[in-house]
């Protein structure tokens, strides 16, 4: 029987079955707050840094060790205040911002296990960081509130994995452009929540060719992964903004590593929202998953 005492987060993920790898992510994530409780952020901290976060798809709570990384990145940072969380699926002119309530997650995918559509992420109401938010945008800039609008899988998976107690209030926003510098400039309108405790996440995938994966071989890195992938990691390194924004007609390895974008794209937000775009980010995940790189990375 399940307590009814848990929360419904809780209470959806008591019925896993116990022998599924998320189920053992969660044991293991539970035993590590008992003996040592993740800190909550204060002002003496700093800024938190700006992430960029490969997040992949619901098939993430079958792999142990990426769980374990993401995890393990989460509390290497103190516990945020709230999270700001720009996802590659949630692609919507006017800006949008999801419901600051708990509500209904937006299952996003097809042809998972049945027990993945009926997870829950009801994390704290999160009205006062929503208003936060819609007050540094621009005036006159169009901005809509959704009344029902849940996070989608691009935020709650990986959210979910990295604070499973979903005791941090989160905010999800639309992307209303690819344009990098548009997204730059959007950045840069979070930045300030960083010096209030304030996690400002861009969610994307460094490469996400999955029409040109060889599922017989899903060990194979391909090259067009590779190599794109080395670029980044290069221009990153290397401070070269105007180069990641050419990344349409320079990166190699397109258009397979992003046949569509918008798992690219997320990477300008979090460049935007750091101090300065153009210093070298701090790697926090690298390697590759059934072909397509994890990179992912925080600026401050």
């Amino acid at each position: 029987m399940i307590d009814t005492t848990l929360t419904s987060t809780a209470r959806a993920d008591a019925r896993i079955d116990p022998g599924h790898p998320f189920a053992a992510h969660l044991r293991a994530a539970t035993a590590l707050a008992g003996s040592r409780p993740h800190r909550a952020w204060t002002p003496e901290d700093g800024p938190l840094p700006a992430l960029y976060l490969s997040h992949g798809a619901p098939m993430l709570f079958e792999m142990p060790g990426w769980m374990d990384e993401l995890h393990a990145w989460a509390q290497r940072l103190p516990r945020p205040r709230g999270i700001v969380v720009v996802s590659a699926h949630w692609e919507r002119a006017p800006t949008s911002l999801s419901t600051p309530t708990p509500s209904d997650l937006v299952y996003d995918f097809g042809g998972f296990a049945p027990m993945y559509f009926q997870m829950r992420y009801d994390t704290p109401d999160a009205t006062d960081l929503s208003r936060q938010v819609a007050g540094m945008m621009p005036a006159g800039e169009e901005l809509h509130q959704h009344r029902s609008r849940g996070l989608d899988h691009g935020a709650w998976v990986p959210l979910k994995i990295m604070y499973p107690e979903a005791d941090v209030p989160v905010v999800q926003m639309s992307m209303p452009t690819h344009d990098p510098g548009r997204l730059m400039q959007l950045g840069r309108r979070l930045r300030d929540l960083r010096a209030q405790g304030v996690l400002v996440i861009g969610s994307g995938y460094m490469t996400h060719g999955l029409p040109y994966l060889d599922w017989s071989r899903p060990d194979q890195v391909p090259g067009w992964s590779s190599d794109f992938d080395l670029w980044a990691a290069d221009a990153l390194r290397t401070g070269d903004v105007d180069e990641l924004a050419s990344y349409r007609d320079r990166a190699p390895g397109m258009p397979y590593a992003h046949p569509t974008v918008e798992h690219f794209t997320p990477l300008f937000v979090t460049l935007g929202a750091a101090d300065d775009p153009t210093a070298p980010p701090a790697t926090a995940i690298d390697g590759f998953e059934i072909g397509l790189s994890k990179r992912s990375f925080q600026v401050v």
